[in-house]
């Protein structure tokens, strides 16, 4: 038998919940959902590299990229 559930570990009744689950021997399977704003793609390496660049570039008034 599953039962699905939806418990709010941010809260402190919902952790008790869900602790007292995995003390019985029950499987608990967690789903953390995406924060606002992410939409799930990756970036590259390459991209994420390049984005640093670009924004230390910004706050010190320099190109990181020549030094």
């Amino acid at each position: 038998m599953i039962a699905t559930a939806e418990i709010d570990l941010t809260r402190p009744t919902g952790r008790r919940i869900v602790r007292n689950l995995e003390r019985h021997k029950k499987t608990v399977r967690i789903n953390y959902p995406l924060p606002n704003g992410v939409s799930g793609t990756g970036y590259t390496l390459e991209e994420s590299y390049n984005k640093g660049l670009d924004l230390l570039s910004s706050l010190y008034g320099t190109d990181f990229r020549k030094l």
